[in-house]
């Protein structure tokens, strides 16, 4: 018996590269995130009032409808944390989900996964003030696609049980920001609060279930 709880717990070493993988995009998304946004002098950068893409536009100029000042000295490093995000989330998929999904409602949540992974690679590759419309393209990917793949739950074939109900959730709230933030109203929020609420719930999901399937019991293939 002891032998048998042993082996559920042990994860194969796909799952467990894949796990690790997310976790370290995550890591490194916020990473280069906060490095860019300490670069930013005046005026200060706000969660609230400003966009995530603001940290990796090239060029300091008035940006947006509202015409507010951006200049990301650190803008390269912004983009380095699109690129890394998008491409270990997916390295994660095709290492946990796509070599073992067995339901159609789980292929098509990891296809739409991918999608999000495209997104976030073009936000890097083609920032909002080099190529409005490729990046715009991106973030539909993220938060439309991407939210949607997360509210089909469960989106990987082997998520620990207790865990599968937060991957629809989060789509849900990310759907809900996504909508917010596509007709401009930011609830209180900002601008870039309401963003964050839209494209944040993905990275959560990601940090939750990497650190669940290298810690936790895993679930039978779905």
């Amino acid at each position: 018996m002891e032998q048998s709880t042993m082996n559920k717990r042990r994860l194969p070493w796909p799952d467990r590269f894949g796990a690790l993988v997310w976790l370290a995009g995550v890591v490194l998304f916020f990473a280069l995130h906060l490095y860019a946004e300490s670069a930013w002098k005046d005026p200060a950068y706000s969660w609230a009032d400003n966009n995530i893409s603001d940290l990796g536009n090239v060029h300091c100029q008035p940006w947006g409808d509202d015409k507010r000042y951006v200049c990301s000295p650190q803008h390269n490093a912004m983009n380095a944390g699109f690129l890394i995000q998008g491409a270990t989330m997916l390295i994660g998929l095709a290492a946990i989900s796509l070599r073992r999904s067995r339901s159609a409602r789980t292929r098509t949540a990891g296809a739409l996964l991918i999608a999000a992974g495209a997104g976030w690679v073009f936000a890097g590759v083609w920032p909002a003030d080099v190529n409005e419309n490729w990046h715009v393209l991106g973030a539909l990917f993220i938060m439309i696609l991407g939210n949607i793949g997360l509210a089909l739950g469960p989106a990987v074939p082997v998520e620990p049980r207790w865990l599968r109900w937060t991957a629809p959730v989060l789509g849900a709230v990310g759907l809900a920001g996504a909508a917010f933030f596509f007709t401009g109203n930011d609830l209180g929020l900002g601008l870039g609060g309401m963003e964050r609420v839209a494209a944040y719930p993905m990275l959560a999901w990601m940090a939750l279930t990497g650190l669940a399937l290298l810690f936790g019991r895993i679930g039978k293939p779905s």
